[in-house]
């Protein structure tokens, strides 16, 4: 069965960081695009904040860009989010998304507020 894990969220302070984890099982040798999605509280829809393809390009959301890195071990199936400077509305559900088999993980929370 296909399934992605996050780990990493938590809280934070403004200007602080934190490393999102999203280890992938289930998935043939080559994999789609990897995504990072986030889900702000009384906001229904997801907002996509970063994708990487399969050979290491990145691209970002404008609110993200320059802030926060994406990237991916094809070895370890496991795509990460680096969140730097983080501000209050960062706060949100992160959610890692695999773009062919349409797949969902069950989302890690990030909370920043002094």
């Amino acid at each position: 069965q296909v399934q992605l894990v996050e780990s990493g969220g938590g809280w934070v302070q403004p200007g602080g960081y934190l490393m999102l984890y999203c280890a992938a099982s289930g998935f043939p040798c080559r994999s789609s695009a990897l995504r990072w999605y986030r889900q702000v509280p009384g906001k229904e829809e997801r907002e996509l904040v970063a994708t990487v393809v399969t050979g290491g390009a990145s691209t970002y959301a404008d609110a993200v860009e320059g802030l926060f890195t994406i990237s991916r071990d094809n070895e370890q199936r496991m795509v990460t989010l680096q969140m730097n400077s983080l501000k209050p509305e960062d706060t949100a559900v992160y959610y890692c998304h695999e773009l062919l088999i349409n797949a969902w993980g069950q989302g890690t929370l990030v909370a920043v507020s002094s």
